[in-house]
């Protein structure tokens, strides 16, 4: 007999992706769109900054980004089963904040030239006198830490790598997904980073986190710990290439 599939123990599975507004109302659009959102932000600094505007003049880019994303969250937090929040257990939260830790101390010196796409000018929060903007500094470290985390994870975790392995992704339970979807999915998610490689063995490490822990709460924290650490680090040595 088929058995039908389910998100976890005891949680029952999901309608498929084929919610009933059109593009807007799909479970898959709200796990893109914030990404989507934050990506295309990307894009508008880097296109400004062709047309001349000086990194002085995008400052506040970021904040604002990161309230939009925000918002997208927010207008989607009713479809996000996969946040319900479940305790994790030691196991999972100590494995979540060493990878988290280990991530961080890979990404800081996994940067030998070719393991490098391009330049990355980061985000400097000094003014002309060499003073840090430390309100710059706590939204960038806030949006790091605690929105793209559960947005990147949203997306590259629990849509992304579930989907590779089944269209139907809600229906994939974290531990069934394979391994052509988790290699796929870290591949990408280190493409979307200038330390490309870092970014490769950091997407391999939330992505076995999330499959071993089968809550996508573990992936978050881990992220979360990296992201958070990495802020505190780049304050501290000034190495605003790594922002």
């Amino acid at each position: 007999m088929h058995q039908r599939k389910t998100d976890g123990p005891g949680i029952p599975a999901v309608p498929p992706d084929n919610g009933p507004d059109g593009w807007f109302g799909r479970p898959s659009t709200a796990r893109i769109l914030p990404f989507a959102i934050y990506m295309a932000f990307v894009a508008v600094a880097d296109v400004l900054q062709r047309f001349g505007w000086s990194a002085d003049d995008l400052r506040w880019l970021y904040a604002v980004k990161i309230v939009a994303v925000l918002a997208a969250l927010f207008a989607y937090r009713r479809s996000y089963t996969e946040l319900a929040w479940r305790p994790m257990g030691a196991v999972a939260l100590c494995s979540s904040i060493v990878v988290g830790i280990v991530v961080l101390v890979l990404w800081v010196n996994l940067d030998a030239a070719w393991m490098l796409a391009g330049e990355s000018a980061g985000f400097n929060p000094t003014d002309a006198a060499g003073r840090i903007d430390w309100v710059l500094v706590a939204v960038r470290i806030a949006g790091a830490a605690l929105v793209v985390p559960v947005m990147e994870e949203l997306f590259w975790r629990s849509f992304l790598q579930r989907w590779v392995h089944d269209r139907q992704f809600l229906q994939v339970p974290p531990g069934q997904v394979g391994f052509t979807a988790l290699i796929v999915t870290s591949l990408l998610f280190g493409v979307e980073h200038n330390q490309w490689f870092a970014g490769v063995v950091a997407g391999l490490a939330y992505g076995v986190l999330y499959m071993r822990t089968g809550t996508l709460w573990a992936p978050i924290l881990a992220h979360a710990v990296t992201n958070g650490l990495l802020g505190a680090w780049v304050v501290g040595t000034g190495a605003w290439t790594y922002w």
